[in-house]
């Protein structure tokens, strides 16, 4: 169990850009003729902790966007 933990586990220094293009490897894989039912489960699962982990990232770039107020000043929304 602890091995297919470690499996599922989703670098998380990998970039934005690194995750997406994994992420279209797994809809090319999900989308192959030649994938089992139960590698499709652990594909589309591996798949879903990439897409978690991108709308971590781009939540926390978010968080660090700025605002121009009126005058011209930088504050964070």
């Amino acid at each position: 169990m602890k091995e297919q933990k470690k499996q599922d586990a989703v670098d998380e220094s990998m970039t934005l850009e690194e995750a997406f293009r994994q992420l279209d490897g797994v809809v090319e894989r999900l989308e192959s003729r030649e994938i089992t039912l139960e590698e499709s489960f652990k594909v589309y699962q591996s798949g879903m902790n990439l897409l978690k982990t991108c709308n971590d990232k781009i939540d926390r770039v978010e968080k660090k966007m700025l605002l121009m107020d009126e005058d011209g000043g930088l504050r964070e929304f």
